[in-house]
């Protein structure tokens, strides 16, 4: 697809000055050069036009708040002295797999003083002697060159500043994130407590009332033992017993005493 027919599908019936982000990759450039794209997209801050044949960005129109470019997979080998004069505010640049063969070509980005990162994978300039030490010494603005900074350490997956997120924004979401986890924990917490305390209370009167049936089962057979004891006895002392309990004497002790 040709390069300015993919811009008009892309705008989908929105104005040029309503676009922030626009990709463009894999359509075809005309002559190598960049069609379509006017310097309407006053509020551009995104642009990516990845293996679109490219040979030089000098058509590349006036775009003040573009702060990411995307040119990685093309053919371009010199020229860069527009995106200084076009794109004063960029941020981040990817010129992977282009024809830049030496330091010199890139000296142009010099005058792009928010330059903090800068990729070159892939283009025959990382092959020279020195090449890392080299770029950070002509562009002191860099903070990360293909992915590292000058110690080697890498670079974060996503930056604030180039997705234009205010960092103030962010700690602010996250800290009430933060707070709103911590709330919904303390509440599971108490939750958790309260029901092991229920389920505490359960387990005392389920003993509670084991232990009753229990004691009652102890007196029953208490008595079933009294009532087979006496069962056992003879006519007599089996009589005898039962005054004794009811607190009463036998008749026939008391013929006994007055036959004395």
């Amino acid at each position: 697809m040709e390069m300015e027919k993919r811009l008009t599908l892309e705008l989908r019936n929105k104005k040029p000055a309503e676009v922030k982000e626009l990709v463009l990759d894999n359509c075809r450039s005309d002559d190598g050069k960049i069609v379509g794209l006017s310097s309407d997209f006053e509020n551009l801050e995104f642009l990516s036009m990845i293996n679109v044949n490219l040979l030089s960005v000098s058509n590349l129109p006036k775009l003040n708040k573009l702060r990411k470019l995307e040119l990685s997979d093309n053919r371009i080998s010199g020229g860069l002295e527009v995106l200084a004069e076009r794109t004063p505010n960029l941020t981040h640049l990817n010129l992977s797999g282009n024809k830049i063969k030496d330091i010199n070509t890139l000296e142009p980005l010099k005058k792009l003083p928010n330059l903090h990162s800068l990729d070159l994978f892939n283009c025959e300039v990382t092959m020279l002697i020195n090449y890392r030490e080299s770029m950070f010494a002509l562009l002191p603005q860099l903070t990360y060159l293909d992915g590292f900074d000058a110690d080697d350490q890498e670079a974060p997956d996503s930056d604030p500043e180039a997705d234009g997120d205010g960092l103030d924004d962010e700690y602010d979401e996250n800290g009430e994130g933060e707070e709103e986890d911590d709330d919904e924990e303390d509440e599971l917490d108490e939750e958790v407590i309260d029901d092991e305390e229920d389920d505490e209370e359960d387990d005392l009167e389920g003993e509670e009332e084991e232990d009753g049936v229990d004691d009652e089962e102890e007196e029953d057979e208490e008595d079933e033992d009294d009532d087979e004891g006496e069962e056992d006895l003879p006519q007599g002392e089996k009589r005898k017993r039962d005054l004794e309990d009811e607190g009463e004497e036998d008749p026939e002790d008391e013929e006994d005493e007055e036959d004395d």
